[in-house]
């Protein structure tokens, strides 16, 4: 896959025992598993060959450490701004808990109480792009899944709630691009696995 223009490579961290059971995992620090962190490992075989200006990490441990895993540990800058989600009182609730108690309810149109709304993540992820726009350059992303569908969206001109529309699994890969010019946002590849 080559292309003219710069593509962001965006890489969900390795499976956490949290990713495992569908708890929602925004600012706890859990590690990854044993798997995810071989698949972390396998990030690297994905990526051999390319190169990037930059590689940029969430703070979290799980995305730090897939950096690292991945072979980029030396070159990768952590940025507030990647973080996951805050869900607030949602933290390490799954999803049907959280539907006992609020019929109906989704991240992306309702947020979370005591933590953030789609809009807050997606002013973080707008920072991040136009960092992302001015830097003009390849650049490799480690990050969780809502926040990385968040970003998606905003790349392409949808609204912070358009993070719904993407799914990503633990360690995969996705890549956001252009098509004919610098004013086409695109996502070239999304969920590799």
């Amino acid at each position: 896959m080559s292309s003219a223009f710069p593509q962001i490579h965006l890489v969900r961290h390795g499976e956490t025992a949290w990713s495992l059971s569908g708890q929602h995992t925004g600012r706890t620090d859990i590690p990854m598993t044993p798997a995810g962190e071989a698949a972390a490992r396998g990030v690297a075989d994905r990526l051999k060959g390319l190169s990037f200006s930059a590689v940029w990490s969430s703070p979290s441990q799980r995305a730090y450490n897939t950096s690292v895993l991945a072979g980029f540990g030396a070159e990768t800058v952590k940025k507030d701004d990647l973080q996951e989600w805050d869900y607030g009182a949602y933290e390490g609730l799954t999803t049907k808990q959280i539907l006992a108690e609020r019929p109906g309810w989704t991240v992306f149109r309702d947020g979370c109480p005591q933590g953030e709304m789609a809009a807050d993540v997606g002013a973080r992820a707008d920072r991040i792009i136009a960092e992302l726009r001015k830097a003009n350059a390849d650049i490799l992303v480690f990050s969780s899944a809502h926040f990385l569908r968040v970003l998606a969206a905003r790349w392409v001109g949808l609204p912070p709630e358009g993070g719904a529309l993407f799914v990503l699994d633990t360690a995969s890969i996705s890549v956001l691009g252009y098509e004919h010019d610098l004013a086409e946002p695109v996502i070239r590849e999304w969920n590799q696995q």
